[in-house]
């Protein structure tokens, strides 16, 4: 029994009313942009995947085809795989996919995709949607909690970040994992204190990005800039560079998410560091900081 089918040999079988099923394994949204014409939709990528091909083939002798966008990746073979080991015993991948179905010009249906892109122009950071979150740790424990941002705004000229520049609140610093309401208080004003933010002296922190480099190669899901640029906390502003997701948004809105690590040290956070005290037992405080921003402009 064959695996696969080419856009040809499925146009043939199709306009000779051979009794074949045809399914689209992609999202709902993708499937309604657009589709072979006469193609059902059941997303490989949900829980209710093989229900979703019950309702529409409920007998498993029902030869099935089975496509994703391209036939680059794994979804139409996954589809592929689950449908046999629920018992279908007729399934087979449309090489190619959909863009292999469309450069043969054959019938879609649905409408074109939109195409979201990068605009050129100055997005002001939302602070009521994006977010901050730290964590520190020692050897027996990790804190983590959350910076408020004040705002920031990022200038973006024929598709290239030309400067960023975004402001935290430290006196708003929070622990979320301490479910103990004094401790929780307590590591609060410790990480407020001289002997970390001194947010009496140095109220704001501020990230400064002074452009970015493109990753080539970089897939959905995993990082596609470099960002360049320098962070600055308790009067010490260092270089940075760290890895970051951009997406624009169909709404005209830009997301981007980014993480970095940090030696607190080098911006004068000394307590408890191995490297600027001695004998520090239960008070001995790692010196790596992990950053993550989630961030929506607009």
């Amino acid at each position: 029994m064959s695996t696969t089918i080419t856009s040809l040999e499925l146009k043939e079988q199709l306009a000779a009313g051979e009794p074949l099923f045809l399914i689209d394994v992609l999202p709902p949204e993708v499937y309604a942009c657009q589709h072979i014409l006469g193609a059902c939709n059941a997303c490989v990528y949900e829980m209710i995947f093989l229900d979703g091909v019950g309702q529409h083939a409920p007998d498993l002798g029902t030869p099935l085809v089975v496509y994703d966008a391209t036939g680059t990746t794994m979804a139409a073979s996954t589809a592929r795989e689950k449908l046999l080991a629920a018992g279908y015993r007729d399934v087979r991948v449309l090489i190619g996919g959909l863009a292999g179905w469309a450069a043969a010009g054959y019938p879609l249906e649905g409408m074109s995709p939109p195409v979201t892109v990068l605009k050129d122009g100055t997005y002001r950071l939302d602070p009521s949607t994006s977010v901050l979150e730290w964590t520190g740790r020692n050897i027996n424990n990790r804190h983590y909690g959350r910076i408020p941002f004040k705002g920031g705004e990022f200038s973006i000229v024929e598709g290239e970040l030309r400067r960023g520049e975004i402001t935290l609140d430290m006196t708003g610093i929070r622990n979320l994992d301490q479910q103990d309401e004094g401790y929780r208080q307590m590591l609060e004003t410790h990480l407020k204190s001289e002997d970390f933010f001194a947010v009496d002296r140095f109220p704001v922190a501020t990230i400064i990005a002074s452009g970015w480099k493109r990753m080539a190669g970089a897939t959905p899901g995993t990082p596609n800039y470099v960002v360049q640029g320098a962070l600055a906390i308790k009067g010490v502003t260092r270089h940075v560079s760290f890895p970051a997701t951009v997406a624009p948004q169909e709404d005209g809105s830009l997301k981007v998410q980014a993480a970095l690590d940090i030696d607190r040290t080098d911006w004068n956070i000394a307590y408890g560091s191995g490297k600027l005290y001695e004998k520090l037992g239960m008070h001995l405080v790692h010196d790596r900081v992990d950053i993550e921003l989630f961030i929506v402009a607009r």
